[in-house]
C-alpha cells in the first residue's frame, strides 16, 4: 500500500513542480493576466480536444466500451451526489457565495488536472476513461452549472450543452475508436504534439492563480471549509466506495477517483466573471483547493492503486 501512495504522491509532486514554476514565473513578471487568458483559450479549444483524440486512436476493443460507460455513468453519480451534499451542507445567508461555493462542490477541475495525472499514471487508457468524465463534466456546466450561476436566467440552450469543446471532441473520438480509425500522420502527429503540452501549461496556469492568493485573507467563511471538505474528501470518497463495492477494479477504479478527487474547477471563477458573482472569492476557491489537493488527491488515487 505505501509504494501506491509513494508512486501517486511523486507524479503529484512533479505537477506541484510545474505549478511551482508558472507561481515564479508570474513573480518575476514573466507570465502576465493576459497570456494567462490567451493560454487558457487555447487549452480549452485547441490543446484538451487533441488530447481527447488522440487518447480514442486505438483499435476498437469490447473491454474498453465497457469501461468508458462505466467511467460516464460513474461521471453522472459523482455529478448527482455533488449536488444533492451541496445543497444539503451549503447554506449561506450571501447567495452569491451560497451559488459559488454549491458550485465548487459540484465541479472539477477534471480537465486541467485530472487529464495530465491520468496520462502519467495511467497513460492514453487513463485519459480514453478521463474523457468520459469531461464529458459529463461539460454536459452538467452548461446545464446545471449556468441554472446555479446565472440568476437572471435566459443562459440555458441546447446548443451550449451539446456543442462545446468537452463534447465535440468525445464524440468525434468515439466514432475514430468504433471504426478503429487512425489519423494519417500529417494530422495525427501535430495532433500528438498538441497534446503533450496538456501536462506543462496548465500546470502553469494553476500556479499563476495560486500565486495572485492572499493567503492572509483566505479561507475566512465556514461554507468555504464545509465547501473544500466536500470537493476534496468525501464526493470522491464516496464515489470510491461506490464503484468498489460495485466491483469495479484496475485502471478504470483509479481513473475514476482521479477525475472525481480534482480541485475545484477553474470554471467556476469564468462563471462569477461572465455572470457577475465575486471572482475574487472564486479565484482564492481554485487556488486553496489545488493547493490542499496535493495531498488530498494522493490520499484518494493512493487508496484506489492500494484497493484496485
Amino acid at each position: 500500500m505505501l509504494q501506491s501512495f509513494t508512486v501517486v504522491g511523486t507524479q503529484v509532486f512533479i505537477l506541484f513542480i510545474l505549478i511551482g514554476i508558472g507561481f515564479v514565473g508570474t513573480k518575476a513578471g514573466i507570465i502576465k493576466k493576459e497570456g494567462v487568458s490567451t493560454i487558457t483559450e487555447i487549452m480549452l479549444y485547441i490543446v484538451t480536444p487533441c488530447v481527447i483524440i488522440h487518447a480514442f486512436q486505438r483499435d476498437f476493443e469490447p473491454s474498453l466500451l465497457k469501461g468508458f460507460l462505466i467511467a460516464f455513468g460513474a461521471a453522472i453519480l459523482s455529478h448527482v451526489i455533488c449536488i444533492i451534499l451541496g445543497k444539503l451542507f451549503i447554506h449561506n445567508e450571501d447567495d452569491d457565495k451560497k451559488r459559488l461555493f454549491r458550485f465548487g462542490v459540484i465541479f472539477s477541475n477534471c480537465g486541467f488536472m485530472s487529464l495530465p495525472l491520468l496520462d502519467a499514471l495511467l497513460g492514453s487508457e487513463g485519459v480514453f476513461y478521463g474523457a468520459s468524465y469531461v464529458a459529463v463534466f461539460n454536459l452538467f456546466l452548461w446545464s446545471y452549472g449556468l441554472v446555479l450561476m446565472d440568476t437572471k436566467g435566459g443562459a440555458l440552450s441546447v446548443k451550449k450543452i451539446l456543442l462545446n469543446p468537452g463534447v465535440i471532441p468525445v464524440v468525434i473520438g468515439l466514432i475514430f475508436f468504433f471504426t478503429s480509425f487512425r489519423l494519417p500522420n500529417i494530422i495525427g502527429i501535430p495532433v500528438e504534439y498538441l497534446a503533450a503540452l496538456n501536462t506543462p501549461v496548465p500546470m502553469l496556469v494553476i500556479g499563476y492563480n495560486v500565486s495572485r492568493l492572499d493567503l492572509g485573507k483566505a479561507m475566512r467563511d465556514r461554507d468555504e471549509y464545509i465547501m473544500m471538505l466536500l470537493r476534496l474528501l468525501v464526493c470522491p470518497a464516496i464515489i470510491l466506495a461506490i464503484m468498489y463495492l460495485a466491483g469495479v477494479r484496475g485502471n478504470l477504479l483509479v481513473a475514476c477517483a482521479v477525475s472525481a478527487s480534482a480541485p475545484v474547477a477553474a470554471s467556476s471563477t469564468m462563471f462569477t466573471i461572465k455572470f457577475g458573482g465575486n471572482s475574487e472569492l472564486s479565484a482564492e476557491t481554485v487556488a486553496v483547493s489545488t493547493l490542499l489537493s496535493i495531498i488530498t488527491m494522493t490520499l484518494i488515487v493512493g487508496c484506489a492503486f492500494a484497493i484496485a
